[in-house]
């Protein structure tokens, strides 16, 4: 897979050091692109530039940025210029969601995720794509959802700002036709990363009841998706006939199969319990709050 003409490129990854991040990173290692590694975890940015010297004799330099601040973006841009640095490729990867019922969950946390997923990234693809219309070249690639196309109970913010995502990328699309610069969407359904942890999820019906993704092939979708230049990426046949799916159904009916997906699992044996001691852990301690998590119950199905 190594490519020899990307000597001397430089692709700029947020949400590096772990999950599709790190699997997206892993890929363009072994293209031979140097890197920018950021997110917020100096340690784990550490590990995985080690990581990614290992794969290919590559550069890598990290930076650790705190995305959900105002300004943040701003500040890895002028680092990286600061290195005398071009970014051929950029890679929004860096995002999160909050689990919950909308009017039970914490609202400076979803500000801080609509910080996170829609003005972070909308800051990055600015800054980045100005340099690459003025030189005619590069290539961009955000994290979308599979949930962009589907109204999500329980998910109502995360889903939100990643239809912002799908309906951003899509619009540049069609501003940049008349260049050679890309922008792409990667729309991958549930995948098996600490996504779950973060957004208080890992008791719902999709995270314990049924097959997630594995990072690496979502990732390796995406690459070969955005080294195509391709507008949309779909991974997964499932994913694909949810979203044919999708676009059949009305939103009302999209809405309540989501729900049925991502309400509190009843099934105590589910996947988290036998094989993520976190996951059962945080689950552990759910079950024992009254109310559960952010206005759910995880003992039955709510009203």
């Amino acid at each position: 897979m190594e490519n020899s003409n990307n000597s001397g490129k430089f692709a700029l990854i947020t949400g590096a050091s772990s999950g599709i991040g790190y699997e997206l990173a892993k890929l363009f290692a072994k293209d031979n692109y140097n890197l920018v590694l950021v997110a917020r975890n100096e340690e784990n940015l550490k590990q995985a530039a080690t990581d990614m010297k290992q794969v290919s004799n590559i550069e890598v330099h990290t930076i650790s940025a705190d995305l959900f601040q105002h300004g943040a973006a701003k500040e890895v841009y002028n680092k990286v210029k600061g290195l005398g640095i071009t970014i051929d490729v950029l890679v929004n990867d860096a995002g999160q969601g909050e689990w919950g019922r909308f009017h039970k969950t914490n609202l400076d946390r979803e500000i801080d995720l609509v910080h996170l997923n829609i003005m972070s990234l909308m800051s990055f693809t600015k800054f980045y794509l100005q340099e690459m219309v003025e030189r005619n070249s590069g290539k961009i690639l955000q994290l979308a959802s599979s949930l962009a196309k589907a109204p999500s109970p329980y998910f109502a913010v995360y889903a939100a700002t990643k239809a912002f995502v799908l309906s951003f990328s899509e619009a540049l699309v069609k501003e940049l036709e008349e260049t050679d610069v890309t922008v792409t969407a990667l729309l991958p359904g549930a995948t098996d990363t600490d996504f779950f942890h973060k957004a208080k999820a890992e008791n719902t019906v999709t995270y314990k009841e049924t097959s997630l993704y594995d990072p690496a092939e979502v990732a390796k979708a995406g690459y070969d998706g955005l080294m195509n230049g391709d507008a949309t990426v779909v991974p997964g046949a499932m994913n694909k006939m949810d979203g044919i799916l999708g676009a059949i159904l009305p939103d009302s009916a999209v809405a309540s199969k989501m729900e049925k997906q991502l309400v509190s699992s009843m099934d105590e044996n589910g996947r988290a319990g036998i094989t993520h001691e976190v996951s059962a852990r945080v689950r552990a301690k759910m079950n024992s709050e009254t109310g559960g998590v952010n206005g759910d119950v995880s003992t039955a199905m709510p009203k």
